[in-house]
Protein backbone atom coordinates (compact mmCIF):
# COMPACT_ATOMS: atom_id res chain seq x y z
CA UNK A 1 0.00 0.00 0.00
CA UNK A 2 3.00 2.39 0.29
CA UNK A 3 3.56 2.48 -3.14
CA UNK A 4 -0.55 3.72 -3.42
CA UNK A 5 -0.08 6.15 -0.33
CA UNK A 6 2.86 7.66 -2.42
CA UNK A 7 1.29 8.12 -5.91
CA UNK A 8 -1.93 9.72 -4.36
CA UNK A 9 0.18 12.11 -1.45
CA UNK A 10 2.71 13.09 -4.02
CA UNK A 11 0.35 13.83 -6.52
CA UNK A 12 -2.41 15.81 -3.99
CA UNK A 13 0.43 17.83 -2.31
CA UNK A 14 2.15 18.73 -6.04
CA UNK A 15 -1.28 19.67 -7.21
CA UNK A 16 -1.61 21.81 -3.90
CA UNK A 17 1.52 23.27 -4.75
CA UNK A 18 0.26 24.60 -7.94
CA UNK A 19 -3.22 26.27 -7.01
CA UNK A 20 -0.81 28.22 -4.28
CA UNK A 21 0.91 29.16 -7.91
CA UNK A 22 3.69 27.39 -8.56
CA UNK A 23 3.47 27.35 -12.19
CA UNK A 24 5.57 24.33 -12.84
CA UNK A 25 2.60 21.70 -11.49
CA UNK A 26 -0.52 24.00 -12.52
CA UNK A 27 -2.50 21.59 -13.40
CA UNK A 28 -3.47 17.46 -12.82
CA UNK A 29 -1.12 15.94 -15.59
CA UNK A 30 2.23 17.86 -13.81
CA UNK A 31 0.97 17.10 -10.30
CA UNK A 32 0.02 13.27 -11.37
CA UNK A 33 4.32 13.04 -12.69
CA UNK A 34 5.21 14.11 -9.41
CA UNK A 35 3.00 11.65 -7.46
CA UNK A 36 4.68 8.98 -10.00
CA UNK A 37 8.18 10.33 -10.20
CA UNK A 38 7.54 9.89 -5.81
CA UNK A 39 6.48 6.23 -6.11
CA UNK A 40 8.60 5.07 -8.55
CA UNK A 41 11.53 6.64 -6.07
CA UNK A 42 10.15 4.45 -3.51
CA UNK A 43 9.66 0.84 -5.09
CA UNK A 44 13.13 1.61 -7.22
CA UNK A 45 15.38 2.36 -4.05
CA UNK A 46 13.54 -0.59 -2.32
CA UNK A 47 15.70 -2.82 -4.74
CA UNK A 48 18.47 -1.97 -2.50
CA UNK A 49 17.34 -1.97 0.73
CA UNK A 50 16.71 -4.47 3.40
CA UNK A 51 13.72 -5.53 1.20
CA UNK A 52 16.00 -6.55 -1.97
CA UNK A 53 16.03 -10.52 -0.06
CA UNK A 54 12.06 -10.24 -0.34
CA UNK A 55 12.20 -8.79 -3.83
CA UNK A 56 15.23 -11.52 -5.12
CA UNK A 57 12.61 -14.11 -3.93
CA UNK A 58 9.38 -12.51 -5.39
CA UNK A 59 11.36 -13.33 -8.86
CA UNK A 60 9.63 -16.56 -10.34
CA UNK A 61 11.86 -19.65 -10.16
CA UNK A 62 12.08 -20.17 -14.18
CA UNK A 63 13.57 -16.81 -15.13
CA UNK A 64 17.90 -16.32 -14.74
CA UNK A 65 19.33 -14.27 -12.36
CA UNK A 66 16.67 -13.10 -10.00
CA UNK A 67 19.00 -10.43 -8.21
CA UNK A 68 20.44 -8.95 -11.55
CA UNK A 69 16.85 -8.58 -13.12
CA UNK A 70 16.23 -6.84 -9.28
CA UNK A 71 19.32 -4.66 -9.55
CA UNK A 72 17.91 -3.89 -13.49
CA UNK A 73 14.15 -3.18 -12.73
CA UNK A 74 15.52 -1.15 -9.13
CA UNK A 75 17.46 1.21 -11.95
CA UNK A 76 15.02 1.48 -14.24
CA UNK A 77 12.51 2.52 -11.91
CA UNK A 78 14.84 5.27 -10.33
CA UNK A 79 15.78 6.81 -13.40
CA UNK A 80 12.09 6.89 -14.82
CA UNK A 81 11.30 8.38 -11.66
CA UNK A 82 14.16 11.45 -12.24
CA UNK A 83 12.85 11.20 -15.79
CA UNK A 84 8.97 11.85 -14.70
CA UNK A 85 10.00 14.94 -13.12
CA UNK A 86 11.28 16.78 -16.59
CA UNK A 87 8.65 17.71 -18.76
CA UNK A 88 10.82 16.92 -21.68
CA UNK A 89 11.06 13.36 -21.14
CA UNK A 90 8.28 12.78 -19.30
CA UNK A 91 6.05 10.92 -21.90
CA UNK A 92 8.50 8.36 -22.91
CA UNK A 93 9.07 7.73 -19.04
CA UNK A 94 6.01 7.24 -18.42
CA UNK A 95 5.36 5.12 -20.74
CA UNK A 96 8.60 3.25 -20.31
CA UNK A 97 7.43 2.92 -16.79
CA UNK A 98 3.76 1.37 -17.83
CA UNK A 99 5.82 -1.25 -19.59
CA UNK A 100 8.32 -2.21 -16.82
CA UNK A 101 5.02 -2.75 -14.66
CA UNK A 102 3.85 -4.74 -16.66
CA UNK A 103 6.99 -6.82 -17.55
CA UNK A 104 7.22 -7.38 -13.54
CA UNK A 105 3.73 -8.37 -12.72
CA UNK A 106 4.52 -11.47 -13.25
CA UNK A 107 6.51 -11.54 -10.24
CA UNK A 108 3.83 -10.65 -8.14
CA UNK A 109 1.37 -13.55 -9.41
CA UNK A 110 4.31 -15.96 -8.49
CA UNK A 111 4.93 -14.22 -5.43
CA UNK A 112 1.27 -14.45 -4.23
CA UNK A 113 0.79 -18.15 -5.59
CA UNK A 114 4.10 -19.05 -3.46
CA UNK A 115 2.55 -16.99 -0.74
CA UNK A 116 5.79 -14.73 0.34
CA UNK A 117 6.15 -12.52 2.93
CA UNK A 118 7.69 -8.66 1.73
CA UNK A 119 9.16 -6.98 4.84
CA UNK A 120 7.30 -9.80 7.02
CA UNK A 121 4.02 -9.76 6.05
CA UNK A 122 2.36 -11.71 3.16
CA UNK A 123 2.29 -10.35 -0.18
CA UNK A 124 -0.79 -8.38 -1.36
CA UNK A 125 -3.12 -10.59 -2.38
CA UNK A 126 -3.38 -11.16 -6.05
CA UNK A 127 -6.62 -9.21 -6.57
CA UNK A 128 -5.91 -6.37 -4.38
CA UNK A 129 -2.73 -6.67 -6.46
CA UNK A 130 -3.88 -6.48 -9.63
CA UNK A 131 -6.45 -3.76 -8.46
CA UNK A 132 -3.61 -1.64 -7.86
CA UNK A 133 -1.21 -2.77 -10.88
CA UNK A 134 -3.99 -1.78 -13.42
CA UNK A 135 -4.64 1.93 -11.08
CA UNK A 136 -0.42 2.28 -11.31
CA UNK A 137 -0.16 1.64 -15.22
CA UNK A 138 -3.44 3.83 -15.85
CA UNK A 139 -1.39 6.69 -14.05
CA UNK A 140 1.59 6.19 -16.14
CA UNK A 141 -0.59 5.86 -19.66
CA UNK A 142 -2.30 8.96 -18.19
CA UNK A 143 0.90 10.95 -18.02
CA UNK A 144 2.24 9.27 -20.89
CA UNK A 145 -0.81 10.05 -23.15
CA UNK A 146 -2.30 13.18 -21.35
CA UNK A 147 -0.94 17.06 -20.97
Amino acid sequence: MAPLIALLTGTAVARIAGLLGLDALDGWHPALRVGLALMFLLTGTAHFTSRRANLVAMVPPTLPRPDLLVTLTGVLEIVGALALLAPVTARWAAAGLALLMLAMFPANVSAARRRLTLAGRPVTPLATRTALQVAFVAAALATALGG
